[in-house]
């Protein structure tokens, strides 16, 4: 029961705020990212997948905000310093492709040095918030841990080795891993989503080991609006997969996959806010 830090706090909600703006370039210009983006997206189905990410982790990131007690929102903190890290790694491996130079509109030459010193200084950032709330007093009193259902943590245990497995791939072997990815990805937007792909199965493997059905709400909400966002995507720019193929249908099996997780997680949460004598 120790409370969440107030530097920790506004940490996260400032991540949000970012992750937003990334997530709104990406959504509502996809076909304009060398103008408005840190680096050239041709393909625009991988365009609004990654903002579908950017705005659902906006979510993890507010809940996490709005917790009052460090167990619940550790889950957010760990969660965007494992994806910040990986995917400044990934800028730093593909730095050639960012619109850093001259030669680049000026909108995107700021939105690409603002990306460069976002992923350089939040990790950091993170990693300094943590340490200030290690040294928070824990609270006066507890409360009963609702542990997760075996079934559903199975299902998290599952779906964190597929994400995490697959992510590891599209990092490490980008050219390779694209050819099974369910429609065409070039060797940073590939490590981008694996970069996406390790941390929601980061997520799905604390949410594991959390194991209480109030502290996986912020991993639940996301789950949820990841599933819903991407739907919107498939929706906008669908016509890049092929849907005879089986790729496009392992990719909304993993859709499915959150969405069932995800769902019920809430549903838990629910459950326990409605029964009588529950702690909120």
């Amino acid at each position: 029961m120790t409370p969440l830090a107030r530097p920790m706090r506004a940490l996260l909600l400032l991540a949000a705020v970012l992750v937003f703006l990334a997530g709104f370039q990406l959504t509502v210009f996809p076909t304009r990212t060398a103008d408005w983006f840190a680096w050239t997206i041709d393909v625009p189905m991988t365009a609004v997948f990654l903002g579908a990410a950017y705005w659902s982790s906006a979510v993890l990131e507010v809940s996490g905000a709005r917790s009052e007690t460090w167990g619940r929102a550790r889950l957010a903190v760990w969660t965007v310093l494992v994806f910040t890290t990986l995917t400044l790694v990934v800028t730093l491996v593909h730095l050639d492709r960012f619109h850093l130079g001259g030669a680049h509109a000026v909108g995107a030459r700021a939105v690409a040095w603002g990306w460069l010193a976002i992923y350089a200084g939040v990790p950091v950032a993170m990693l300094a918030g943590t340490v200030l709330q290690s040294r928070v007093p824990r609270g006066r009193g507890d409360r009963a841990r609702r542990p997760l259902p075996p079934l559903l943590r199975g299902l998290l245990v599952g779906l964190s080795a597929v994400l995490l497995g697959c992510g590891s791939v599209l990092l490490l072997a980008p050219e390779w891993a694209a050819q099974g990815w369910a429609w065409q990805l070039t060797p940073l937007t590939a490590r981008a989503v694996g970069a996406w792909l390790v941390g929601l199965g980061w997520a799905a493997a604390h949410a594991c080991l959390a194991d209480d059905a109030a502290d996986v709400r912020p991993i639940a909400l996301t789950g949820a609006a990841f599933v819903v966002l991407e739907s919107v995507a498939l929706l906008r720019h669908g016509d890049a997969l092929d849907w005879s193929s089986g790729r496009s249908a392992a990719y909304l099996a993993g859709l499915t996959w959150i969405a069932v997780v995800s769902a019920w997680m809430l549903r838990l949460r629910a459950a326990g806010a409605a029964a009588p004598g529950s702690s909120r």
